[in-house]
């Protein structure tokens, strides 16, 4: 593991991020009013009326954000409403992400399924645009912290340009300033494959197929030769033990979302690009050497080119883009780390 450390720069401890209102615990949902007149970057508007965000923790407490892959949304930690959350592992009572200590705001991206006819032009600043909103609705003048993985991560990047004066540090893990063009062109087979479904009235099975081809790029070439031998099934056309594994998590994904919106926000990743330099907020960056979707080269790039930068760290793992979700206690201690200064 390779660790870049700038000993002139710390995470600030920011007494002033809490929300006002009652003290409460646990979690609940908030629905965000979007204005009339909110229009995105490419013009258009969104056809949703409201944006919805969930608050876990104790109310009271600094607020940090946390934002996901595509896939991921509102329920981050395991709740009595939707069973596990996406990211219980990192967040939780006692966890990385402690929720004794700090609150947690994740929100639904945008687009929603709902509603939504056709695909809609969405970039990261537009998500952090809305993410701004829900922090006024919620009367939160300044968050603690933004922890973003994935697209997560490309959020919290943009809201770092957009809204520096916000929020007091990002931890940035498996996301750059730009899409690598090989993840570009995976992403453009997945909503080709997409789009053809549906054309075909068969949406569902889109969904399941995009998302057998997707989970090829999320983990890597050792993991899959561990997993899986290549002994050939009886007959040409049945399935390998591989593909029975892909077969099976496509199922499981079938509903989980629409072709308009899994296309909305695959673009959104595709077209996701700044300038380092802009990001005027101390980062923790986090990268690894596995990841084919967010190569190490552009963790690199970027490291070296974020005026405040706290500190990087590049790791090896066998999941490739999921290490977020897989390698708990190094992420974990890397999270403790950078939020252990966070006080009420």
């Amino acid at each position: 593991m390779t660790l870049a450390v700038a000993p002139d720069l710390h995470p600030p401890a920011d007494p002033l991020c809490r929300p006002s209102g009652a003290a409460r615990l646990g979690a609940r949902d908030v629905a965000v009013p979007i204005p009339v007149d909110f229009r995105l970057e490419s013009g258009e508007c969104l056809p949703q009326r409201s944006l919805l965000a969930r608050l876990h923790g104790p109310a009271g407490a600094p607020v940090v954000a946390v934002a996901g892959g595509i896939s991921s949304g509102r329920f981050v930690h395991r709740t009595e409403t939707n069973g596990l959350g996406w990211w219980s592992g990192a967040v939780g009572p006692r966890a990385p992400i402690d929720l004794h200590r700090l609150r947690v705001l994740a929100f639904d991206f945008a687009p929603g399924a709902e509603g939504l006819a056709r695909p809609v032009t969405i970039t990261t600043r537009d998500q952090a645009r809305l993410l701004a909103l829900a922090l006024d609705h919620l009367d939160i003048p300044r968050l603690a912290a933004f922890v973003g993985c994935s697209y997560g991560g490309m959020i919290a990047l943009a809201f770092g340009t957009l809204f520096p004066g916000r929020v007091g540090q990002l931890l940035v893990v498996s996301a750059a300033h730009r899409a690598h063009p090989l993840a570009v062109a995976w992403r453009g087979v997945q909503r080709r494959i997409l789009e053809l479904a549906e054309a075909a009235g068969r949406p569902e099975d889109g969904v399941a197929l995009a998302r057998q081809l997707a989970m090829t790029t999320y983990r890597t070439p050792d993991e899959f030769d561990a997993r899986f031998d290549a002994a050939a099934p009886d007959r040409a056309g049945e399935a390998y033990a591989v593909c029975d594994y892909l077969i099976s998590r496509g199922h499981a994904y079938r509903h989980h979302t629409t072709p308009a919106r899994w296309i909305s926000l695959s673009d959104s990743i595709d077209r996701h690009r700044l300038e380092p330099e802009a990001v005027a907020v101390p980062v923790t960056l986090v990268g690894f050497t596995s990841d084919r979707l967010t190569p190490i080269e552009d963790l690199r790039e970027l490291a070296a080119r974020l005026p405040l930068l706290f500190r990087f760290v590049e790791a090896p793992s066998l999941y490739g883009h999921d290490a977020f979700l897989k390698e708990d206690a190094l992420v974990g201690d890397i999270l403790r780390t950078a939020l252990r200064e966070i006080t009420r």
